[in-house]
């Protein structure tokens, strides 16, 4: 039995690594738990997986809470350093991270210090600190497992010992991107979109931040970096790959000409199950691939001058220091800005290509300077959406 903690309850990842555990009782267990304000669905979850500590986002959220599921047995909790907490709870096996954004940075370190599994699926922790995050892995001797899809499939497709360093005889990693819902959208197209349109993705559930992320490429921008400090490779190593269906989830190119790809229907459910029960595989309820059914696979080059956000991702790598945690937190102010209609969605590029061009970068000796980095980062961009009409 593994005791499990997850970080981010209420999302997409968090639903998704729910199920697995209520598919295999006997072999998962939900010990904490934490959402930041989605009080109803994390009452949900308390009744029906009963974990023994809960961790809201505010002191008014862990209140009405537990006034929602008085009497149950559970110890109900409130903001960063309970966080932190129950990733390292000695009841705890492995940390699901699942929390979007910077905020998950965080607790996730507190689990790789407490020598814990852990499950990453929060990317921008290795977006803004990747070499800290990578020497405190090393340092603690902790299995990492990505749960991106992508970087799951890279894992897959790789030798197993090939974490943090990819072996000699591989030549490409093949990262896949589906494109979006703007695809085949002109730049003309792109300028009027809403909000709601950025957040419906053809193949994925996603939330509202990592939906828009996916329309502009940028979660692939991240996703590149995060393949960077993953497999020890840089972005000259690394073609991105757009794949509309969705099937192929990321390839490894050998030097012999061989090409390995993991496959699988578009459903999160198969990297969580995996990384949750590495060596071993266990039923996820998700349909067998249907190859015939399907007919076709399309592949095409991504356009780096209607999907600019992925270009920067790479040039903030070869920048290095604080220039990728910069970026993370440009564009986490850019999408809240989109998504409350202050800016058109092409404005998110710009913006955080101008944030880029502004701050200096400067070498990540600590967490305190990725943490001034990204405060920077944020008043720079907020002072540059208010400097100006954007709509």
């Amino acid at each position: 039995m593994q005791g499990i903690c997850l970080l981010g309850a209420t999302g997409s990842i968090g639903q998704s690594t729910l199920d697995i555990i209520k598919q295999h009782p006997e072999k998962f267990q939900l010990v904490c738990a934490s959402a930041h304000s989605s009080v109803d669905k994390m009452a949900d979850i308390c009744r029906r997986f009963r974990p023994a500590r809960v961790v809201m986002g505010s002191e008014k959220a862990r209140d009405e809470l537990a006034a929602k599921c008085h009497g149950l047995p559970i110890s109900f909790e409130w903001g960063s350093d309970a966080l932190d907490s129950i990733a390292a709870d000695p009841q705890v096996d492995q940390v699901m991270a699942a929390i979007m954004g910077f905020a998950g940075l965080k607790p996730t370190l507190a689990g790789i210090r407490a020598k814990k599994r852990i499950l990453l699926a929060n990317k921008e922790s290795l977006v803004t600190a990747g070499k800290l995050f990578m020497d405190e892995v090393a340092q603690h001797d902790v299995m990492l497992l990505p749960i991106d899809s992508e970087h799951n499939a890279i894992f897959q497709s790789l030798p197993q010992s090939a974490l943090g360093a990819t072996k000699k005889d591989v030549k490409k990693i093949l990262l896949t991107a589906s494109g979006g819902p703007f695809r085949s959208w002109t730049l003309d197209d792109m300028r009027h979109v809403s909000p709601e349109q950025a957040c419906k993705h053809p193949n994925w559930s996603m939330g509202q931040k990592i939906s828009i992320d996916s329309a502009s490429l940028m979660n692939k921008g991240l996703e590149l970096i995060e393949a960077c400090w993953l497999f020890g490779v840089t972005p000259a190593d690394i073609d991105v790959v757009v794949h509309p269906e969705s099937i192929i989830h990321s390839m490894v190119s050998y030097l012999d000409g061989s090409v390995i790809a993991q496959m699988g229907n578009p459903d999160m459910r198969i990297p969580i199950a995996y990384g949750m029960t590495w060596p071993d595989r266990i039923e996820t309820s998700v349909p067998s691939l249907d190859l015939v059914g399907i007919g076709q696979l399309n592949f095409e080059s991504p356009d780096l001058e209607r999907f600019p956000n992925l270009k920067l991702a790479s040039d903030a790598w070869y920048c290095g220091g604080t220039a990728m945690a910069a970026l993370n937190a440009a564009n986490e102010v850019a999408v809240a800005a989109f998504l409350q209609r202050k800016i058109g969605f092409l404005d998110i590029a710009t913006i955080n290509g101008e944030v880029l061009n502004q701050l200096e970068s400067h070498p990540v000796a600590s967490l305190e300077v990725v943490f001034e980095a990204d405060e920077n980062a944020r008043r720079v961009a907020k002072n540059i959406i208010e400097a100006r009409v954007w709509i």
